[in-house]
């Protein structure tokens, strides 16, 4: 091997746990699919039920609904219901921060 035992030992104390990368790959997967990202950044700027994201942005509601069940799981999106109705979030503003550095490194 042609790295000296420090810079190997860097590299190894560096290396997330198994588990943590397996976080991080299903976390990143969320940002593989256009129809997701789509919804990510509609939520960005406000809540929405599936009705008002499936008109706006032209998708069927079983798509939305099936997207956003996605983006529950990986913790994207948090819920919020108001009588029969079900309102959608982001559930942290670092995940518009993470898809806005995307657009800022693909230089748009």
């Amino acid at each position: 091997m042609l790295l000296d035992r420090k810079t190997q030992t860097l590299i190894r104390d560096y290396m997330p746990p198994e588990k943590v990368l397996y976080d991080l790959v299903d976390y990143f997967s969320v940002f593989s699919d256009v129809t997701r990202i789509r919804i990510i950044s509609a939520l960005a700027i406000s809540e929405m039920c599936v009705t008002d994201i499936s008109q706006l942005l032209c998708i069927n509601q079983t798509t939305v609904s099936h997207q956003l069940k996605t983006l529950k799981n990986e913790s994207v999106v948090k819920m919020r219901r108001q009588g029969k109705v079900i309102f959608y979030s982001l559930a942290n503003k670092k995940t518009n921060d993470l898809l806005l550095f995307g657009v800022e490194h693909i230089g748009l």
